[in-house]
């Protein structure tokens, strides 16, 4: 399981010049199971991504074909955790 976190690094309105892009990417993600959750930080200074990837290799790959990664929107930080306890209704994603 992976925690992506995306920090901005230019003006909201670079951010948005990018954003419909960015979201098809997170779309075809979302699309292909690797993304779980997914969602803007409050206040707006970047986002959060929850995906179950195959390896942190992988989770490299996903950040480089980021809109937000090729226009240099944003930087990534990526925290791989092995998830132990989960609600109930999140169960299927823990580590067995």
């Amino acid at each position: 399981m992976f925690l992506i976190t995306l920090t901005y690094k230019k003006p909201l309105a670079d951010v948005d010049r990018h954003a419909a892009e960015h979201m098809a990417f997170v779309a075809a993600h979302y699309a292909s199971g690797e993304f779980l959750l997914s969602g803007r930080k409050q206040p707006r200074t970047g986002g959060v991504i929850l995906a179950k990837l195959a390896s942190r290799a992988r989770a490299e790959e996903i950040v480089r074909a980021d809109p937000f990664f090729r226009e240099d929107i944003a930087a990534y930080e990526i925290v791989e955790f092995l998830a132990s306890s989960a609600a109930p209704a999140l169960a299927s994603l823990k580590e067995s």
